[in-house]
């Protein structure tokens, strides 16, 4: 479902009267930092995933060439 022009300026109406205008802008700041941190976290998270994953990959491959032995 695709938002219309309409349904997006009820939302930012509602939003005014309800936060405030002089409020709107530190809402959005903290709204942004909030995002920008949970992709860190995101990237963080995949990155220690993938590391784990190849830490598991050589350690398997090392169990299997000691079976060989």
């Amino acid at each position: 479902m695709a938002w219309g022009p309409w349904q997006i300026l009820l939302v930012i109406v509602v939003l005014v009267l309800v936060f405030g205008s002089k409020k709107l802008p530190e809402l959005a700041r903290a709204l942004g930092k909030a995002k920008g941190e949970f992709k860190k976290g995101t990237a963080e998270g995949e990155a220690l995933l993938k590391e784990e994953e190849e830490k598991s990959k050589k350690l398997e491959q090392k169990e299997q060439e000691a079976e060989k032995a």
